[in-house]
């Protein structure tokens, strides 16, 4: 613990979708480490009530109203978090939008709404903070997910958007790593978060009933700690959840396996949402 507070202490962290899920536990987690927070995303009335919470840290937090998509709203928070606390030190991109549905039934303009968020907001979060991570010789943090190695059905919007955030995480560790930049990808299970209680129009519906295991599902607040000490350590890859590495696992040496696995419990626990 007083090894991981050395090391972030004062370290300027810019979170992108940190109004729920991971996001939200990160901000709590790294605000109590001593990190100076720089807090994004589109619902700042999350935000603010967040960085209420915090009591005595939240002198150490900045919120910005802030939506991946849009250049101007990331150049923007880039700049607040200059005015406030000087270079940006951690670039958490985090920030993602949910999507499920069988091919059939989704459109090309939902592959293009979830790519607009997953993809490019990754890559538009990386230009905006990139030459202060060059000055700082910072760390870029890519929040993936263990679907980028797998793709189930009714799945293929939003793992198809995180098998881009994968690629771009292996290509840009070994090209930035001449600025001292590390780049470290986190590749969760099943969280607990909202995410599987959005429909494919972005409507939070908490009427839903999680689709996923019970028993697989971590808690936000053990991700982060664990997330914290990927970041910590700077290693390429971090699986969060052990159900997570283990089908990882079984889909790159047990393939056969992997798929009889995936007709299995597609069949039990797939979301039904339009």
């Amino acid at each position: 613990m007083h090894r991981k507070r050395s090391k972030l202490r004062d370290k300027v962290i810019l979170i992108t979708g940190a109004s729920s899920g991971i996001g939200y536990a990160l901000a709590k987690e790294l605000s109590h480490l001593g990190a100076r927070l720089v807090l994004a995303a589109r619902r700042t009335d999350r935000l603010s009530a967040l960085k209420h919470s915090l009591g005595q840290l939240s002198h150490n937090v900045t919120i910005s109203k802030c939506d991946v998509t849009s250049t101007q709203d990331l150049e923007q928070t880039v700049e607040e978090a200059h005015q406030n606390f000087g270079k940006i030190d951690i670039v958490i991109a985090n920030a993602a939008i949910p999507m499920q549905g069988e091919f059939e039934q989704l459109t090309l303009e939902n592959y293009r709404t979830i790519f607009e968020t997953n993809i490019f907001g990754v890559l538009g979060t990386c230009y905006a903070a990139l030459e202060d991570l060059k000055q700082t010789g910072g760390t870029l943090v890519l929040i993936g997910s263990i679907s980028s190695y797998m793709s189930s059905p009714g799945s293929s919007a939003y793992a198809m958007s995180k098998f881009a955030v994968r690629a771009f995480a292996e290509a840009a560790r070994s090209e930035l790593a001449r600025y001292g930049i590390k780049v470290v990808l986190i590749s969760p299970g099943f969280i607990k978060s909202e995410h599987r209680l959005i429909d494919n129009r972005g409507v939070f519906h908490p009427e839903y009933k999680d689709w996923a295991p019970s028993f697989l599902v971590m808690p936000a607040e053990k991700a982060a700690r664990q997330i914290a000490r990927a970041i910590t350590r700077g290693g390429r890859e971090k699986f969060i959840t052990w159900h997570g590495y283990m089908s990882y696992w079984v889909r790159q040496y047990l393939p056969w396996l992997y798929f009889l696995l995936v007709d299995f419990f597609s069949s039990r626990f797939r979301p039904d949402k339009s």
